[in-house]
This record gives C-alpha cells, structure tokens and sequence, in this order.
C-alpha cells in the first residue's frame, strides 16, 4: 500500500466484499447506500457476474446509468443485468431496497458515477439519480414498465449482437418494458431492418431524428408513416436527399424541421397535418417554388414559429408579396430570421419591410449576401428601427460599393460604415450593425464575423 496514497477505507470495504460472493449477498439488505455505486463498479469490471445480478435486484437508486461506464454495452455485463432485470420483473414481492425504474444504456451518468465514488466534487442534482425513501408509491412504481434508455445509430446493413440480443429480450417482455430512444440517428440501414428496430421503440420518446442516406420516394413514405407516430419529435435533419419532390405531410408534431439537402430539385413542404405548432424552420440551400412558400405561409401550424431559417433559397422568381404574407403570420413570435444568400433585391425589400418591421420579438436579423442598393438600405434600417428586441443585425453592403469586378476596396468600405453610422445617428437610437462584403476575399465565406461592427451608442460627444 503506497503510503502517500492509502486506499480509502470505503475501497477496501468493496474489495473485501466481492472477494466473498455469500458475504457480499447477505450484506446488501443493510448495505449503506452510498456504497452500492463504487462496489457496483468495482464488480462490474471485475466481471463478479453473480454480485452484479443481486445488486441490480435491489439497486437503491431510480436509475441505474449502466452505459456511463462503457463507451458500448459489452455482452458480458450487460447479459448479466438484464438477466438480472428478468428476476427484478418476475418478483412478486422485491427487495425492500430496489427502487430501479430506468436503465440507462447512453454514454451518460458519468458525473453519478464519479461522485459516488469520491473521484469529483460534483453534486448530482438530478432527482432520478437520488435514493428513493418514501414508500407511499412503491406500489405505483412496481406498475409501471421498466425504461431502457439507448441513442440508436443505425449505421450499418446488419444489426450488431448488442442491438439484437437487446430487441429479442425486450420483444419477449413487451408488457413490462419500454425501450426509449431520445436521438436517432440512421446512415445505412435498410429500411426493413429499420423498421424492425422501430417496432421495439416507444416512437413518442424520440426527440431528435437525423438520416444521412439518399432515399428514394417510397422509401421515404414508409419512414414518414413512422415519423408520424413520433409525437414528441423536436429535431428533424434530412441530408442529403435525390428527390424529385420530398413529401413532409406526415409529419405529426415536430418542434423542430430542418431540410438540408444538397441535391434536391424541389421541396414541397406541407405541415397542415402538425397538431401542435411548429418552433423552428430551417430549410436552406434548396430550390423551392412559389407553391411551396404558399402552402407555408398558409399553415396554421407556423403562428408561433420563433425561428426561420431560408439561407440559400433563391427568391428571385418569387412574388414578392409571399414572403411579406408569411412574416405576418409569425410577426407575433418571430425571434430569428436568417435570409442569407436568397438573391433578394429591392422590389422584394420593400414588399416585406411594413410586416418585417410588426415582427417586436425580433432579435436576430441577417440578410447578407443579398442585393440591395444604399436607398433600400436606408429604407431597412428605418423600418427596423422601431423593433424593440433587435440586438444582431447583419446585412450586405450595398451594391454601389463595389467595383465593376465585384471588388469592394477598403476605402469605399469605410466610406459606407461611415454613411451608414450618419443613418444611424439620425434614426437616434442605440444599435450595433455588421455589414458583410459578398463573399469574403481571404475565405469566400460570409465575412460578418471578420469585421468590426458600425456601432452607434447615442452617447453625446464630450
């Protein structure tokens, strides 16, 4: 025993413990409760397999977070668990010690462990990890299914041994276990096998869905019909998609839809059937049509949008009009706003400016990239003066500013900051702009975020 490092008398209680399987399953009734994390680690990489089990079946804590202690379940240890999750389920009358109600297989937990074991200071405050000592709803609790918590990444053809010895054990206990999925993500499955993996998961639990795998109409359809069951789904990502036309209609009540594909040739974005509203829309670099912008700016399902996102799609074809109806309909709610690169020019400006300029919880507001002379630019900064909220405010420079070659020089460019700031002074009222070249010499990018914004501060000059 290294002097200047002595083991902790908690630590030699462990071991001495699990040397002795007989002493270790007559102990655990009396067992002090913050001894059941650290000798529960010390047997699980121990591979005390026979300890494991007895410990699960009177684990004093809501939830047992097996998969902060491995990267990805192995099939020893987690064979052991829920073996012992089979005599948990089929006791009529279970340990007076067992509280467990959630097994948690995600890459989480590790601050419960760590704190248990006296590795960290960190105070868990979470209630589900906390021992359970009223005893009024022990009968409820032993109603209820046991949840299994797991992210699922679909990203191979076949299932792995983890996956398929864990949707075997919980399609035999159906009625007594819900397996929950929070994040999805899918890159190469087949949609049969898809499907046969969604059929075990409680498809109201997931929140977050990202395919990274170009499918085709029918395959989409029948992934959409399981997208509808998912009436919780906060987070949609769907890239990169070869489609004549994406079919979002099944959608049932996502919070969150983001359309990111590369190769679409058009998208046509029907949420009339969402039963609850839409939060967030994101859909960029696509090419959508008028009929598109129409069916959006008509669902009833977009009034509370807090934030719009349509960088990268080209309205230069587009009525003006579509765009000013659609900020209408969420000028109430509307917190973000990104038009980057959508090929916006005056005419269009100012047909949406009268409803951009009724959007009070506005916060963020970028239109770069966009073409706009200095007198739209005027027009804008007037128009949005009024909005209360705005505070991140990006915009093109305007077109006189460049050269023939699309060359912006450093001295018309502080000519205009400083035109801009005499606007700004004159509107009289606080504000902090950026002004963006299109696109930026050294990177081809936005260049916002390089650039010294044009404050104005309407503090009076000494």
């Amino acid at each position: 025993m290294s002097v200047r490092n002595p083991s902790r008398l908690l630590d030699l209680a462990g071991k001495h413990l699990l040397k002795d399987d007989a002493l270790a399953f007559s102990a655990l009734e009396d067992l002090p409760t913050e001894l059941f994390p650290p000798l529960f680690m010390e047997a699980f990489h121990g591979r005390h397999i026979e300890t494991l089990k007895v410990m699960v079946q009177a684990w004093p804590f809501v939830c047992l977070p097996l998969g902060g202690l491995i990267d990805m379940p192995h099939m020893g240890p987690l064979q052991a668990v829920l073996e012992a999750l089979d005599g948990f389920l089929a006791q009529k009358v279970r340990s007076r010690r067992c509280k467990l109600r959630v097994l948690d297989l995600r890459n989480t937990g590790q601050n419960f462990w760590s704190m248990w074991s006296g590795a960290s200071s960190y105070e868990c405050s979470s209630s589900r990890m906390a021992p359970v000592t009223e005893q009024s709803s022990m009968a409820k609790q032993h109603l209820a299914p046991l949840k299994i918590f797991i992210d699922l990444c679909l990203k191979k053809r076949t299932l792995d041994n983890f996956l398929t010895y864990l949707l075997r054990w919980v399609e035999q206990r159906k009625a007594s276990v819900h397996l929950c999925c929070k994040k999805l993500k899918i890159s190469a499955m087949p949609m049969d096998n898809i499907v046969k993996v969604l059929s075990m998961v409680q498809l109201d639990c997931i929140q977050e869905v990202q395919v990274n795998w170009i499918w085709h109409l029918s395959i989409l359809a029948t992934f959409a019909s399981l997208l509808g069951k998912m009436s919780n789904l906060q987070r949609l990502y769907l890239s990169p998609i070869h489609l004549s036309c994406l079919l979002i209609s099944w959608l049932q009540s996502p919070s969150v839809v983001i359309l990111e594909p590369k190769k679409i040739k058009t998208v046509w974005f029907l949420p009339r059937c969402l039963k609850t509203p839409l939060d967030n829309l994101s859909i960029t670099n696509c090419w959508l049509t008028e009929s598109d912008l129409t069916h959006l700016s008509q669902s009833p399902n977009i009034s509370q949008l807090k934030s719009l996102d349509l960088s990268g799609v080209t309205m230069t074809e587009f009525n003006p009009e579509l765009l000013h109806v659609l900020l209408e309909k969420v000028a109430a709610t509307l917190q973000e706003l990104d038009l980057d690169v959508c090929g916006i020019t005056d005419s269009q400006l100012e047909a949406f400016l009268p409803a951009l300029s009724r959007c009070s919880q506005l916060r963020y507001f970028s239109l770069c990239e966009n073409f706009l002379s200095m007198a739209a630019m005027e027009k804008l900064l007037r128009h949005t003066t009024v909005l209360p909220c705005l505070t991140q405010e990006r915009y093109p420079a305007p077109q006189e500013s460049y050269r023939s070659q699309g060359v912006l020089p450093e001295a018309r460019l502080a000519q205009l900051r400083a035109q801009l700031l005499e606007i700004l002074r004159d509107l009289g009222r606080p504000r902090i702009i950026w002004i963006s070249p299109s696109p930026c010499l050294h990177c081809s990018e936005n260049i916002c975020y390089h650039l010294e914004p044009i404050i104005y501060s309407c503090t009076a000059p000494a």
